[in-house]
């Protein structure tokens, strides 16, 4: 697909659209906005570069930006937090960046029906700050929460930490306003009003906005649940001698049927040496402990009470050792810090540098997490010691046992890369690296990604693979909503589309 060059004219345009103060074509202000925390290839930074950034302040104002870049067929890609750790908000082919945090206004409390309303550029902490005023709070919680924002969470489907409890973004968002491709201003959700939770009116089309990575609109509002803030929370964190103790001990907790169970999180050994060699997230533990769970429940005081001893006692049963109060509560207290900090890694001998952070966010069932555990390691191996950069910083598995009882998880090796010794020939290495990693997920029957997209090299070319025929279907959906293919593209494989 060629670049379109966006040209004075359009600027002109946008100004008047947006007002001149908000369309951006300063160097810094599109710097700022091309990148996202993910490894990312320095060495050739300028090539995804957008052209000019402008911010909008109403749906309205979206859409007649969308209808000029689909006049004139350029690309236009949304960006929120810009926290995601693939390349959802990177704009691939330059063109029009469309920043959302203007829209920031929370619309409508409902606490008659649950429900609030809000405009997509809010941010979740803030949300929940004003919506404590209230008793109630939106129980959607990404490790980015203090500075990830609610249309960046529809955009990559994310996944939550507490999701055991209450469920993922998915589960949260009731309806959404969307502006097309084409400028149409379009509402989704179950039936016509924005409130209900089910109908089985025609087609889920709420679904096919969650997690597009921007390829088929940009959200304008949305509604979302809302739910009493919980009475008590009681954290627990248990130590294991062993990983293969803490994986059974996992599933035992998963299992027990406690629905106030609002977060099951496995390390293993080599993510609890990691984070006892960087301080920054030290866990302190005794050295005899090689693999921890953390957990987390919440609601109201009584079962909070009950549900913590029958937890305790599921630890205790199937070998894990509490590890106190103060570590308990502390650390998970603590849960998102590491996101909100600057990137980097600690070498083997204590030296820190800038690292940029791959995190594989696979879905498997719990059957197989040894196996993947395993293979993902020895992969990190070999390139570990070919190409020094990298860095091997553990594996997580999350689950949402209680919410949806069948219990798959998300499974996450993070892999450290030192991003200023980045180069052609590195970058090459890194993503051969990760497509090893995709492809071990893919063989034991899981998804490429539970959280952040599909939308990089290593892993989009793998998306026909793992939707089969309904790639077919993906096409001719893109295809139908986005005719001139404006939309975020080179995302998912999308192009492919175009191609007839």
């Amino acid at each position: 697909m060629s670049v379109v060059t966006v040209s004075d004219a359009v600027i002109e345009e946008l100004k008047g659209i947006v007002g001149p103060e908000y369309v951006l074509i300063d160097k810094p202000a599109r710097y700022n906005r091309t990148r996202v925390p993910a490894p990312f290839p320095v060495h050739r930074w300028g090539d995804y570069v957008p052209d000019v950034v402008v911010l909008p302040a109403t749906a309205e104002e979206v859409s007649e930006v969308v209808k000029l870049a689909n006049r004139f067929k350029i690309p236009i890609v949304p960006r929120a937090g810009g926290t995601g750790l693939a390349d959802g908000a990177v704009p691939l082919r330059r063109g029009i960046l469309v920043d959302i945090k203007r829209m920031n206004k929370i619309l409508e409390i409902d606490l008659e029906d649950r429900a609030v309303t809000v405009q997509p550029g809010i941010n979740m902490l803030k949300l929940n700050e004003e919506l404590k005023k209230y008793g109630v709070f939106y129980p959607d919680d990404p490790a980015s929460y203090p500075c990830s924002i609610v249309a960046g969470r529809i955009g990559t489907s994310g996944f939550s930490l507490i999701s055991s409890r209450y469920g993922h973004t998915r589960d949260l968002v009731m309806s959404m306003q969307v502006v097309l491709p084409t400028g149409e201003i379009v509402e989704v959700g179950d039936g016509g009003g924005r409130k209900l939770r089910k109908s089985s009116t025609g087609f889920q089309l709420k679904h096919l906005f969650m997690g597009h990575q921007g390829t088929l609109g940009i959200c304008t509002e949305a509604t979302l649940e809302l739910v009493p803030r919980p009475e008590a929370e009681f954290a627990a964190f248990f130590g294991y001698r062993d990983f293969e103790a803490a994986y059974k001990s996992t599933g035992a907790m998963t299992k027990s049927g406690l629905a106030t169970l609002a977060a099951v999180v496995l390390f293993d050994d080599k993510k609890v040496q990691y984070l006892r060699r960087d301080d920054e997230a030290y866990i302190p533990q005794p050295k005899s402990v090689n693999s921890v769970i953390a957990t987390a429940i919440y609601g109201v005081e009584d079962e909070v009470r009950a549900a913590g001893k029958r937890l305790l006692r599921i630890a205790k049963e199937t070998g894990g050792k509490y590890l106190g109060d103060e570590v308990s509560q502390g650390d998970w207290a603590s849960r998102h810090d590491r996101y909100a900090t600057p990137l980097h890694g600690r070498l083997l001998n204590g030296q820190v540098v800038p690292m940029c952070w791959h995190c594989e966010d696979s879905a498997i069932n719990y059957s197989v997490i040894p196996k993947v555990r395993k293979e993902w390691h020895s992969i990190a191996e070999r390139y570990i010691k070919k190409y020094e950069i990298f860095d091997d910083w553990g594996c997580f598995f999350y689950t949402n046992a209680a919410y949806k009882p069948w219990g798959d998880y998300l499974a996450e090796i993070d892999i450290g890369i030192w991003e200023q010794r980045l180069n052609e020939e590195n970058w090459r290495a890194w993503v051969e690296c990760k497509r090893e990693i995709t492809q071990v997920a893919l063989k034991y029957g899981g998804s490429i990604t539970a959280c952040h997209g599909s939308t990089r090299e290593g892993d989009a070319e793998f998306v026909p693979v793992e939707m089969k025929g309904g790639f077919e279907v993906m096409k001719r959906i893109k295809k139908a909503l986005d005719p001139n293919n404006i939309m975020n593209p080179g995302k998912n494989m999308l192009d492919k589309a175009y191609e007839d």
